[in-house]
């Protein structure tokens, strides 16, 4: 592989991403796969989904085409990835219930972990259940990322192409590629989804993207200390993870059921700060880069996995109790009080 294939990929990427998105967003308004009008969300009219397909064609098919599919592990990934794209678009036309949601998840996920990839955490038995619940929880939380226009695009977009990074440094070459097209791709929908959005992704994009995610992290690690494993798996998937953090707190604290959606999610705190939607996704995307930055120096050895460990673990904790200043909820026993953001819940 040498640059060229690197740059062929991005572009097929993110060009098959943009133009397929518009394409799919006409059939879905054709068909009735949309998000409507009212209540606590922002849009006037109905929005089409469908755009995570478009995701998933710009991600899976420029590598494929390239690559032949010679990689085991990276091929599993994208075979898995693409069943779980199938269960999202299943769930965006008709909600499936939590736990066959669940259910299909760990299926692709032990999928992956057979074809070789695996956290060492304990160096036992263990680590092939630990590596599918992780694989599943992050991939949930890249799904619920998906909140506001542009919020899952730009951090999707800038966690893979710093994934991409390290995985060129560690010679994974196939995966690397599979990375660009990802962050490309999300490029080529963001075109449509910035806001105010025109196509929003649904439950098949960012399944999709949090499984790919997770997943390639997952290979990167597998095989290394477990101070590289810890940082290696959460400094890309910062982001995603500090937010589930956010509203699994601030549910509790409130007393409220973790399943039921709301405006508590990390942008949804920010939008409250007065920030417009555009530069809450920039912000996120900003810290994403922080936190790729510190992975990918991890990679190159000029820190310790140690020090990122460290760092990441710290700044996950503070920033999952920082936005509670940011009250959304009442306290528990009082009348809670509509919210005033307007966005989609989840």
């Amino acid at each position: 592989m040498n640059s060229a294939s690197v740059i062929i990929t991005g572009a097929a990427g993110c060009l098959l991403a943009a133009g397929t998105t518009p394409l799919l967003g006409r059939l879905a308004l054709r068909w009735g796969f949309t998000d409507q009008p009212g209540g606590h969300k922002v849009h006037e009219r109905p929005i089409p989904y469908l755009g995570g397909m478009a995701v998933m064609l710009g991600t899976i098919v420029p590598p494929a085409v390239l690559t032949g599919l010679a990689d085991e592990r990276t091929t599993a990934i994208m075979i898995a990835a693409m069943a779980v794209a199938l269960l999202g678009l299943i769930d965006d036309i008709s909600s499936l219930s939590p736990l066959t949601r669940l259910a299909v998840e760990a299926v692709a996920a032990v999928g992956v972990v057979v074809s070789g990839v695996q956290a060492t955490v304990t160096g036992s038995w263990l680590d092939g259940p630990i590596t599918v619940l992780w694989i599943v929880v992050i991939t949930n939380s890249f799904n619920l990322l998906d909140n506001m226009d542009g919020a899952l695009g730009t951090v999707a977009a800038v966690s893979a192409a710093f994934l991409a990074g390290m995985a060129f440094v560690h010679l994974q070459l196939a995966i690397g590629l599979l990375l660009v097209a990802l962050a490309h791709a999300s490029l080529g929908f963001l075109l449509h989804n910035w806001a105010p959005a025109k196509v929003f992704m649904g439950d098949a994009g960012s399944l999709f993207i949090g499984f790919v995610i997770a997943c390639s992290a997952a290979l990167l690690v597998t095989g290394h200390s477990t101070g590289t494993v810890i940082a290696g798996l959460l400094l890309p998937t910062f982001v995603a993870t500090v937010d589930t953090g956010v509203v699994i707190l601030s549910r509790k604290r409130a007393g409220r059921p973790l399943l039921q959606g709301g405006t508590d999610h990390v942008s949804h705190r920010l939008l409250r700060l007065g920030l417009s939607t555009r530069l809450t996704a920039a912000i996120l995307a900003a810290v994403a880069a922080v936190t790729g930055t510190l992975g990918l120096a991890m990679a190159l050895g000029w820190i310790s996995p140690l020090i990122a460990t460290v760092a990441a673990i710290g700044a996950a904790l503070i920033l999952i109790n920082l936005p509670q200043r940011v009250r959304v909820y009442s306290p528990v026993g009082a009348p809670n009080r509509p919210a005033i953001i307007r966005e989609r819940r989840r």
